[in-house]
């Protein structure tokens, strides 16, 4: 499928005639509907709104970055990352990271690209009800797929959304009130494509009908509907085609692309030109000057991050003393400077997480520390480097480069992978006091990390930190299992933009982050004068004042704003 978008993407920019603003007259050079009455149109704007997955559109007013569909950045807002960089470098983002937000903030653009895909999908949705002859229910059900996961896109991120319909679409009537939840939309789309999906496609990248289950089980966790979701994500593990890859580190290398813990990913590929296929609003997230010359410096772990990787000595996490101190890390340490990295037990899954000085960098050698990083010491970014998102030395497939030099890698994006679905099944499972069965399955993700490859030293003989993790013998009560499995998603999902969202549904987002931006300031002084306070209204975004200028008032911002 990779290659059938580089074919179609040329032709279905012809149909959108370079806009997501659609009317009831073609613009110039676009194709009508009635050309497009067919299989090969149906198909073609099918592939459109595949295309918007990654965020990125035809003709988007802002940076790529501030729209990427892997939600990077929504990890800075979390104690995940750092913006990176230099402070005053994307100092939109900066202010999002220390809790200074407005409805003006350009990285709002989010809002624009996720319903681009929504019309996209509602455009084959249209057009697929106008054609007389023909059976289209398996491209319906993969555009009621995409609809649903765009519009639960917009959900968790802005909380009150107005549902497009088709209906909607066909009257060209997009001024809908945002007055409250769309799941009920939601779920409807994603039964629709449980229904009618196949078990399994020849194109890769295709949802599935497990894909639809999987999905119908998380938006059922998004509103703590547990039993439910766990109904779902029970019949997808014990039935499903997924497993664990046995490396834990190949969910982010070539290995990993479509594998069978891949349930649903953005397909990023690059090619011997501009790699426009690649992760373009990933591309700021690379070391800076780093091991091979790339930009920008940005995305960078947190302190309270590497600390959450401590174990006690038996293989086990330290729920609640991780952050009682720090691990060794070189922050106001120059790379000419000694400088021993840490000697406690750690989870060997922090060194496929976070680039630390003194250990190999994906291939690249061993990380050097200071020099590497392009935050100051005056800036509050700390000094680590993100991991999970570079390419590994030798994957050339994953390497792309676009027209200013800048990095657009190959590697897909999981937006719902198994262990993802084991621990929200651990968590649905831990809501209805199935403790045994929540135990079964966060244990088969913490053995996938023991039994995989750790990360070497430098010179090959041995691993290259006190790699020591265990599961767990036991679950002793429902509150205890909860932490464990909450902690565990953090562990095993970190730099992957999950954090956000699983602290906001849990309600602990004000409280955790608060928590966190003090510990952080003992590492990194500056950061504690600079960050502000995170409010509860903060769980959900404002609704951009562009969009609600725009609707004549139709839309109403979130309270708080």
């Amino acid at each position: 499928m990779k290659k059938r978008f580089l074919v179609y993407l040329s032709l279905f920019a012809i149909i959108f005639a370079c806009s997501d603003d659609f009317t009831d007259v073609p613009a110039i050079g676009a194709l009508s509907d009635q050309t497009l009455q067919n299989e090969q149109g149906v198909n073609l704007l099918l592939t459109g709104a595949y295309s918007v997955l990654d965020g990125i559109r035809n003709n988007q007013p802002g940076a790529d970055w501030t729209v990427s569909g892997d939600n990077w950045w929504f990890d800075v807002l979390t104690d995940d990352a750092h913006k990176g960089s230099t402070d005053g470098d994307q100092a939109d983002l900066y202010l999002l990271e220390i809790y200074d937000w407005t409805s003006g903030n350009p990285y709002l653009a989010v809002w624009d690209g996720r319903f681009a895909g929504v019309n996209r999908s509602n455009a084959v949705i249209s057009l697929i009800n106008k054609i007389p002859e023909g059976d289209f229910t398996a491209q319906l059900a993969e555009a009621r797929f995409l609809r649903a996961h765009f519009n639960f896109e917009l959900q968790k991120m802005f909380g009150n959304v107005p549902f497009i319909s088709v209906e909607n679409y066909d009257a060209t009537e997009f001024n809908q009130p945002n007055s409250g939840p769309i799941w009920d939309q939601i779920e409807a789309d994603f039964q629709f494509a449980i229904d009618n999906l196949p078990t399994s496609q020849a194109d890769v990248g295709r949802p599935t009908s497990w894909a639809a289950k999987a999905y119908l089980g998380k938006a059922h966790m998004f509103q703590s509907e547990y039993a439910a979701a766990a109904a779902l994500f029970t019949d997808v593990i014990n039935n499903g085609p997924y497993s664990l890859l046995p490396e834990f580190v190949d969910n982010f290398r070539l290995a990993g692309d479509n594998s069978s813990e891949s349930i649903f990913a953005i397909q990023f590929t690059t090619d011997g030109g501009q790699s426009l296929n690649g992760n373009r609003g990933g591309t700021l997230n690379f070391p800076n000057p780093g091991p091979f010359g790339s930009c920008c410096g940005f995305y960078q772990p947190t302190i309270d991050l590497s600390n959450a990787f401590k174990t006690d000595g038996t293989g086990l996490p330290l729920l609640d003393t991780f952050n009682d101190s720090d691990i060794a890390n070189d922050y106001g340490v120059e790379s000419a400077d000694p400088f021993v990295p840490e000697a406690g037990p750690l989870d060997p899954r922090i060194d496929y997480t976070v680039g630390r000085r003194g250990i190999d960098y994906n291939g690249y050698g061993t990380h050097i520390g200071k020099d590497w990083i392009r935050a100051s010491f005056a800036d509050i970014s700390g000094p680590y480097l993100p991991k999970k998102n570079v390419y590994y030395a030798g994957e050339g497939a994953n390497i792309g480069t676009g027209g200013w030099g800048q990095q657009h890698s190959g590697i897909n994006y999981h937006i719902i992978r198994y262990a993802d679905v084991l621990l929200m099944a651990a968590e649905a499972a831990v809501e209805t006091n199935d403790l045994a069965t929540a135990l079964g399955y966060v244990n088969q993700v913490r053995n996938r990390a023991k039994n995989s490859s750790y990360v070497q030293n430098e010179s090959g003989t041995g691993d290259a930190a006190n790699y020591q993790i265990e599961p767990y013998a036991s679950f002793p009560d429902q509150d205890f299992a909860r932490k464990a499995v909450r902690f565990e998603r953090r562990l095993e999902l970190a730099m992957e933009g999950h954090r956000f969202f699983d602290l906001t549904r849990w309600g602990v987002a004000e409280s955790v982050l608060n928590e966190y931006t003090q510990n952080e300031a003992r590492a990194i002084p500056n950061f504690g004068t600079k960050v502000g306070t995170f409010m509860s209204n903060m769980n959900i975004l404002p609704i951009p004042i562009n969009a609600i200028d725009l609707s004549g008032g139709v839309l109403t911002q979130n309270p708080g704003y």
